[in-house]
């Protein structure tokens, strides 16, 4: 402890509270949910190909094959993301088609600010 005082600035209290003010608790929870949602592999890339898909619009009937999975998988990894309002869904006729909700990934976007611009995963 005594070593951590010494690296503060003269006149700073080790226990002083952090400047602004916390979050509202619904705003966090409804952050942390958009980022739980999106924290599996396969829900991030199914994110992205309804994303960049013609029209901004995806078939069910077009993933599966595309992303190795059972149909059973790609419904309940559709389901987190509907939950959560990241994607909506639309049914026409027997398939369903899914488009993302540009609202909920400007609140990721807004909440993330600069670190967007800086480094990214391969």
């Amino acid at each position: 402890m005594a070593r951590m005082i010494e690296l503060l600035p003269a006149g700073q209290d080790a226990c002083s509270d952090a400047p602004g003010s916390l979050m509202p608790s619904e705003r966090a929870t409804c952050l942390a949910d958009l980022f739980k949602a999106m924290s599996d592999p396969t829900r991030v890339r199914l994110l992205a190909h309804i994303t960049a898909s013609d029209g901004g619009t995806a078939c069910a009937c077009h993933l599966p094959e595309s992303l190795g999975i059972s149909q059973p998988t790609l419904s309940h990894h559709l389901k987190k993301l509907t939950d959560v309002g990241l994607i909506r869904r639309e049914q026409r006729g027997r398939w369903a088609h899914y488009s993302v909700v540009g609202e909920s990934l400007d609140l990721v976007r807004d909440f993330l600010g600069e670190a967007a611009a800086g480094p990214r995963c391969c």
